[in-house]
């Protein structure tokens, strides 16, 4: 009897527990949808929204080489050189580099276009150093478009430019030489690299540089800094742990923003074009 007693009571315990969470449909099925989902499904971070505004974005010529390609539906080779940055050091894999996440987005932004774009980035490279092979990484590949990645390897290593300096110069000259168009692109937002003094004046010197060769920059420096002052994303959104190299999404926004750059210009002049032929009666 005693024993009876006792599993009654146990069932009357158990009773409760389910009425209670019969009370408790929403948690219930809370519950049994959390089980459900995989353990990488349940914690995700929220992504970064990559959305830099088109006039930070702007290139200040057109790109006449790339679209004269366009108009006769020629195909487009892209030389990106640079140092580490440009070869991809921080990225996961070599696909995620900046000059293979752009070959993806101008196929996008062009689909009926064949485009190619050569990584000819060399880790810790300073200017003289990619002068040096410019006529077999560049000039002899005969590009059309040339994205020129320059400043970061002096600045942290405290070898400043002078004002008078030619190397930049003589670099411009010798993609002018092959009839190609060329796009600067300046140091990267990053903390090893804004914790220099000389960043700034570095980020000055090249757009200055840029403004009196009459040739494109591409503002990676101030783009960057965007997202962290306005955006406020913190730096391991878009820099790696090294704290110097970008990460797979800052390479991934980045070539995002200069594919549209290099499609708006590219079409600039051919846009112009059309909009002129319906004033002439």
């Amino acid at each position: 009897m005693r024993k009876k007693l006792e599993g009654l009571g146990k069932l009357a315990v158990h009773a409760n527990h389910l009425a209670a969470w019969a009370m408790k449909p929403l948690a219930v099925a809370a519950l049994l949808a959390g089980l459900a989902l995989p353990l990488s499904a349940r914690a995700e971070p929220p992504t970064a929204k990559c959305d830099t505004p088109v006039d930070l974005l702007r290139l200040t010529h057109p790109l006449s080489r790339v679209s004269q390609k366009l108009a006769a539906q020629e195909p487009i080779l892209i030389v990106a050189i640079g140092s580490s940055s440009t070869a991809g050091a921080g990225a996961s894999s070599p696909a995620t580099s900046y000059p293979n996440r752009l070959a993806a987005e101008l196929k996008t932004l062009l689909p009926d276009q064949s485009i190619t774009v050569l990584n000819r980035g060399v880790n810790g490279e300073e200017v003289p150093d990619m002068l040096k092979r410019f006529d077999s990484a560049v000039v002899a590949t005969k590009p059309d478009l040339v994205l020129w990645q320059l400043g970061t390897n002096s600045v942290i290593r405290d070898h400043m430019f002078s004002d008078r300096d030619t190397a930049m110069r003589d670099g411009i000259k010798k993609i002018r030489a092959t009839g190609a168009d060329v796009v600067l692109i300046d140091p990267q937002f990053a903390p090893k690299v804004v914790v220099k003094p000389q960043a700034e004046h570095m980020v000055e010197l090249i757009a200055t540089t840029a403004k009196l060769e009459d040739v494109d920059l591409f503002r990676r420096f101030d783009v960057m800094k965007r997202w962290s002052v306005v955006d406020h994303l913190p730096f391991e959104a878009f820099v790696s742990p090294d704290g110097l190299h970008m990460n797979d999404w800052g390479y991934a926004c980045m070539a995002k923003g200069l594919g549209i750059a290099i499609a708006e210009a590219a079409q600039r002049p051919v846009l112009s074009a059309t909009a002129h032929s319906h004033l002439v009666p």
